[in-house]
């Protein structure tokens, strides 16, 4: 069986300036069974049908959240309700886990300096390992995983490629390269307008996380969907990690 981890991010990875309303820089993993992707895709597709009769319009967490672009639909309340009421039944009805890795990017620097590890690269080698943790617990012996990525940039992909590749040959503090490669790992990088529903699953669960991470004791319904999605033993969240 081939799984597919659809990744995106919220915030900004740079160490240089911090947004003290926005201070976590967060990767987000959906990892989704062959299978089940057509349900996923069908889903985010009709909803995009219903509100804009195609399937062209790309969901973007921020575009949403400030009515911006095609979202300007969203200032008829009764229509920003209902469209709000279906991406909830979108996200809890489908079949996916969620990985995510937090960097909360003022306290990492007080601890390690604005010269440390690139924190995408440290957020996406915990999100390959405890996807592996998680595919380890299926029984087959066919299973595949391929990463795939929006791409940010030509340097930005370059570096993140390298980063992949060194996974592959090194593995990593819990996972050797010869686990990795068992799986046939892959990534890909695909442009945001491919509009890949999984790509833009991965966008909608993103936000409430990050928003989870800075603000945890505030009421956050979106979060409390999504929570049910990531990976968890014994009521831990193991596919939840929050840095330093």
């Amino acid at each position: 069986m081939k799984y597919c981890l659809y990744m995106d991010e919220s915030g900004n990875h740079g160490l240089t300036h911090i947004d003290e309303s926005f201070p976590v820089f967060l990767l987000c993993g959906v990892l989704i069974r062959e299978e089940d992707y057509q349900l996923v895709r069908n889903s985010i597709n009709a909803v995009k049908q219903a509100f804009w009769n195609n399937t062209h319009v790309i969901f973007h967490s921020r575009d949403i959240r400030k009515c911006e672009k095609e979202f300007t639909v969203l200032f008829d309340l009764d229509k920003k309700r209902r469209f709000y009421e279906n991406i909830n039944d979108i996200v809890r009805d489908n079949n996916y886990i969620v990985f995510a890795s937090a960097i909360r990017k003022d306290k990492y620097i007080n601890r390690f300096g604005r010269l440390g590890n690139d924190v995408y690269e440290i957020a996406l080698s915990f999100i390959i390992e405890r996807t592996i943790f998680f595919l380890d617990d299926i029984k087959d012996d066919q299973k595949e995983l391929q990463i795939i990525i929006e791409k940010r940039g030509p340097k930005e992909d370059r570096q993140l490629h390298e980063h992949f590749q060194r996974l592959l040959a090194r593995g990593t503090s819990y996972i050797s390269p010869d686990r990795l490669q068992r799986y046939k790992l892959s990534i890909v990088f695909k442009s945001k307008r491919e509009n890949i529903n999984g790509l833009q699953l991965a966008d909608l669960v993103a936000y409430p996380i990050a928003r989870h991470v800075i603000e945890e004791n505030r009421p956050n319904p979106s979060f409390d969907i999504i929570r049910e999605k990531i990976y968890a033993k014994k009521g831990k969240l193991y596919g939840l990690k929050i840095y330093p």
